[in-house]
């Protein structure tokens, strides 16, 4: 039976971030039996799909697929946010809180243009926006060359199309929930590591909002949560940004989590590796990892990084 919406959730517009939302929509209701127009979505253009000529790091970071999000938080005119959590700037402002991680999905990237990066023809050219991508192909093969792409899924595979790049790289979570899982090449996580937080969808809401925050927190996923959240503290101690080139993997092994990080100077050309083993919730573990690397790190490396104190 139709129902008056009892929850405003929202999310950019964007073909991907929409089939977030919608899968966000479909476990709430699960969870509560509700009937789906119960959680209405809510659809902003952000920023950050507006600007697609420049890099992102260049015109704001990652503020900008944000800011228009939380300005409605902070109105009251939705009731909670849906985010790809890697998009999500480390700190977060104190008036929300993070209360749902769904479960992580597919972590890897996906090569499209070639079955490996060892495939590439020499001196190809790769398009991507990403410097953590960047780094590590040209660390790899220091012969390709990168040219900028930002778009969304089709944007990208359109512009690959038509030429503009031999090859490039989409994340394979956001390709399955787009219903496209056979395109490209997965990569090999432990050969080449992905973003931190990616494939982790992330529900956002106001902290003082009780009543939202009960609704939303049977969809929380313990395990992915101790995965993203320890990622993200390597973030915050490494003071990474738009510009860093950074590339962690975490997994839970044997009870604990196991991390394997990495960061790069702009150009690939160095690099700097690190693993831990910890508790999952031992964020101090995560951030010690972090200043490890930071104090092994070179001057070309650590020009892109800040750290925290």
């Amino acid at each position: 039976m139709t129902q008056t919406p009892l929850l405003k959730l929202g999310t950019r517009n964007s073909p991907l971030a929409m089939a977030q939302a919608h899968e966000t929509r479909a476990r709430l209701c699960a969870a509560h039996g509700w009937d789906e127009s119960a959680v209405e979505l809510v659809d902003v253009l952000a920023s950050g799909d507006k600007v697609l000529d420049r890099p992102l790091a260049d015109i704001g970071g990652k503020a900008l697929w944000t800011k228009e999000l939380d300005g409605w938080l902070a109105e009251g005119l939705i009731d909670a946010s849906v985010h790809s959590l890697k998009d999500v700037e480390t700190i977060r402002p104190d008036i929300f809180t993070l209360s749902a991680i769904l479960p992580r999905a597919d972590k890897r990237d996906r090569l499209i243009g070639a079955d490996s990066i060892a495939d590439l023809a020499e001196g190809a050219i790769v398009g991507t926006s990403a410097p953590r991508r960047a780094a590590q192909l040209l660390h790899a093969r220091p012969d390709c060359h990168v040219v900028m792409f930002r778009g969304n899924v089709a944007t990208r595979l359109g512009k690959l199309k038509a030429g503009e790049a031999d090859a490039t790289f989409l994340a394979a979570a956001g390709l399955e929930r787009l219903g496209q899982d056979s395109v490209g090449t997965p990569l090999d996580e432990n050969d080449w590591l992905p973003a931190p937080s990616q494939g982790a969808i992330a529900i956002e809401c106001r902290a003082d909002d009780t009543k939202v925050r009960e609704w939303l927190a049977p969809l929380d996923h313990a395990p992915s949560r101790a995965e993203v959240l320890a990622e993200r503290a390597l973030l915050l101690a490494l003071g990474g940004n738009c510009h860093s080139p950074i590339a962690v993997l975490c997994t839970h092994e044997a009870g604990e989590l196991a991390m394997r990080a990495a960061i790069y100077s702009a150009d690939g050309a160095e690099r700097v590796e690190g693993e831990a083993r910890f508790a999952a919730g031992d964020i101090d573990a995560a951030k010690a990892l972090g200043r490890d690397l930071l104090a092994r790190a070179n001057p070309a490396i650590r020009a892109v990084f800040d750290g925290d104190a």
